[in-house]
């Protein structure tokens, strides 16, 4: 039967977090995301910050666009990305948040438009 709970309450489905990109295999996330976290960093120089794999020639780059802003009690921050792997290469736009000791979540991918 129903469960109480809100997303039951009206019919929503969760929603999954967004992929940063789905060329990338687990250990090139795992480079990306420990660049993200270095890039983001509310702290840092606000510069870019590369990654690369060898193993799979995948690379990429993250730029901080901004200052880090509150939001529903987390720190976000808006970026910039370049993503190079299997072929293929992207320029995305995003965001990320994290609560004050958790890592940075991805909450917003998209294709990069200027403007």
């Amino acid at each position: 039967m129903w469960k109480d709970g809100a997303d039951d309450a009206t019919g929503t489905i969760p929603k999954t977090p967004p992929r940063l990109s789905r060329h990338l295999d687990a250990e090139d996330l795992r480079r990306a995301v420990a660049a993200l976290s270095t890039a983001l960093d509310p702290q840092g120089s606000g510069a870019s910050v590369n990654w690369d794999n060898p193993q799979t020639g995948s690379r990429g780059a993250f730029t901080p666009v901004g200052q880090a802003y509150p939001l529903d009690g987390k720190i976000c921050r808006a970026f910039l990305a370049d993503v190079s792997a299997a072929d293929s290469v992207e320029r995305l736009q995003g965001a990320a948040c994290r609560e004050k000791t958790a890592e940075w979540a991805l909450t917003e991918v998209k294709p990069f438009k200027k403007g």
